[in-house]
């Protein structure tokens, strides 16, 4: 079997990623007065890394897929950041994406830089023997380049913690001792972090509840609906439910299950665990659900809108009919930059992903720290030093908003930039 990989199917979705990032960069840097030639700098990569892996498949043939590894900037501490296994994956976009996780460390305020990985791969068509071979893969063509000091890779979309176990293995293979702070998202038996699964979507709930009583908002009161049931999504619906808001849509790949009254959260990732789908839970809530198609929930009513899926969900095209008061973004890059000017018009209050979504690469770094030191610690020390990570980021961003006059995207990125930048220049460079 080959696996053809075709790049014109991934480039009309991830050819502007990079841009993207460019824009909310060069609007910072005139924040900060900085020049146009440093915001190049602050624009650039440190490195791209490219390599094309080829695998024995199961029925003896051989299959190659390109592979990327950008180190964006590592001013504030060691590359860090995921590797991700999807059919669009291409360097623009794996650029992109490690340009935020730099911009995301700087904006927590953890001691890392920022990069990221990808292989152009469809996982769903490889088994696991083809998954754990193309793991190995990846690690042999970059080892000289990752590491617990260099460069710490972590999952992303379609890889998980199994995937980094394997990763794991081949590196100290590869370098011929234990090395367990190579890679974050490990397995707990492994040296892996407790909370690390759940992180991304905590992360993101405290920081709303941070935002609501800025704002007054009691959560009894108001309604969401999440974009997305995998890892993130599922959880942030579980904790968007727990603090007392209603969830009134929630979406996946194959559909939208609306229930204005309120969904019973458990039930509707019960059935969709066996089922396939959330939209097969519509006849079991106690208000029968309406079935709409996947994106209905970028529009469907609601006071917090929760994209926790791909990139560019919400963009010029839909951003005006969008009806939540918030947009909470768990998901990387899920608002273009014209729709992020039309929310912005019309009153809508986003929290960017640079904020919002960090709570993952925080406990990435609890982990990190953790197999350096040899000291493990609990389930409850991990989420209260991630609860006061984020509210401490989430007071800086605020803050600098509200005496800027400028949006929480804007306000990220001036720290966020501000930080890497300063870093840049104690550094010399």
């Amino acid at each position: 079997m080959h696996i053809a990989w075709d790049p014109s199917q991934a480039y009309a979705l991830s050819m502007a990623a990079f841009q993207y990032f460019k824009e909310h960069v060069s609007s910072a840097a005139a924040l900060l007065s900085l020049s146009s030639e440093r915001a190049e700098i602050l624009m650039t990569p440190d490195r791209v890394l490219r390599a094309d892996l080829s695998i024995h498949m199961d029925d003896g043939s051989t299959a190659s897929f390109p592979a990327y590894r950008v180190q964006f900037n590592n001013a504030r501490g060691p590359y860090k950041g995921g590797i991700r296994f999807h059919p669009d994956a291409d360097e623009d976009e794996v650029s992109a994406l490690a340009a935020m996780m730099a911009v995301k460390c700087a904006v927590v305020g953890i001691p890392l830089g920022g990069a990221k990985g990808g292989v152009a791969v469809d996982p769903k068509k490889l088994s696991k023997s083809e998954l754990h071979a193309l793991a190995r893969a990846y690690v042999r063509a970059f080892a000289d380049h990752i590491g617990p000091d260099q460069d710490i890779p972590a999952p992303d979309v379609y890889t998980n913690a199994e995937i980094m176990g394997v990763m794991l293995d081949e590196y100290e293979t590869v370098v011929g001792k234990s090395a367990p702070g190579m890679i974050t998202g490990k397995p707990l038996s492994l040296g892996g972090s407790l909370g690390r699964d759940t992180a991304t979507a905590d992360g993101a709930i405290a920081v709303l509840r941070n935002l609501m009583v800025d704002k007054g908002l009691d959560p009894r009161t108001l309604c969401a609906g999440v974009q997305g049931a995998g890892n993130a999504g599922a959880q942030a619906a579980h904790l968007i439910q727990d603090m007392g808001m209603k969830v009134t849509a929630l979406a996946d790949s194959k559909g939208t299950l609306s229930v204005p009254g309120g969904m019973d959260v458990e039930q509707v990732l019960r059935v969709k665990e066996a089922e396939g789908s959330v939209t097969n839970a519509a006849a079991y809530q106690s208000e029968e659900g309406k079935i709409l198609p996947a994106d209905a929930v970028i529009t469907e009513g609601c006071d917090v809108l929760v994209p926790s899926a791909l990139e560019e969900q919400i963009t010029e095209s839909n951003a005006n009919a969008v009806r939540a008061g918030i947009v909470l973004e768990v998901a990387n890059g899920p608002t273009t930059p014209a729709a992020d000017a039309i929310l912005a018009s019309s009153g809508v209050v986003v929290v960017p992903d640079v904020l919002a979504n960090a709570g993952g690469v925080t406990v990435s770094y609890f982990e990190w720290i953790q197999n350096r030191t040899g000291n493990y610690w609990t389930k409850e020390e991990v989420k209260e030093r991630l609860e006061a990570i984020m509210a401490k980021a989430y007071r800086d961003v605020a803050d600098t908003a509200q005496e800027r006059g400028i949006t929480l995207r804007e306000a990220a990125y001036v720290l966020g930039i501000g930080r890497i930048e300063e870093a840049m220049r104690a550094r010399g460079r």
